[in-house]
């Protein structure tokens, strides 16, 4: 599985955008003496680009992702940088949710392992569904790790 955070963090960048293109679309051709129209359509791209770009690309790199061994979170969009928990370590699920995040269905997972710093997933869809497949995926996980640690039986016939 592979997630981002909840895209309702780019309704301002979205609000942003409608409003600059309003100003623009009433502006442009009807701007003051000492302005002009390159200086408009400049000023609303600097916005645009500040506003609602670069926030766009920052939700746009921070992934998480949930294989059946590992949680990983890689984030950056020039320089990546990436981290893993393994389910088979273990680790404790915390959830938090906010009145808002209920609403919305959504929430705050820690992963803690008592070892390194805790894996802090904000903001997550489906933050339930998410908390139930990592206590399954941990569970199998220290079932399978138990299992091969185990020494094999000796087949029938062979010396002792």
């Amino acid at each position: 599985m592979r997630t981002r955070r909840h895209a309702r963090r780019l309704l301002w960048c979205a609000l942003v955008l409608i409003g600059v293109a309003g100003a623009v679309g009433y502006l442009l051709g009807n701007l003051p003496a000492p302005f002009e129209d390159w200086m408009l359509v400049l000023a609303a791209a600097l916005v645009v680009l500040v506003l609602v770009v670069v926030p766009f690309l920052a939700w746009l790199s921070h992934t998480y992702t949930v294989t059946t061994r590992r949680v990983i979170e890689r984030s950056g969009a020039f320089g990546r940088r990436s981290r893993e928990l393994s389910h088979v370590r273990g680790y404790r699920i915390t959830v938090r949710r906010g009145p808002l995040q209920r609403l919305w269905r959504t929430g705050t997972l820690i992963l803690d392992d008592g070892v390194e710093e805790p894996l802090v997933i904000r903001r997550i869809p489906q933050v339930q569904l998410l908390h139930e497949v990592l206590v399954d995926q941990v569970e199998v996980n220290q079932i399978l790790a138990h299992r091969d640690a185990q020494p094999l039986p000796a087949p029938p016939g062979a010396p002792a």
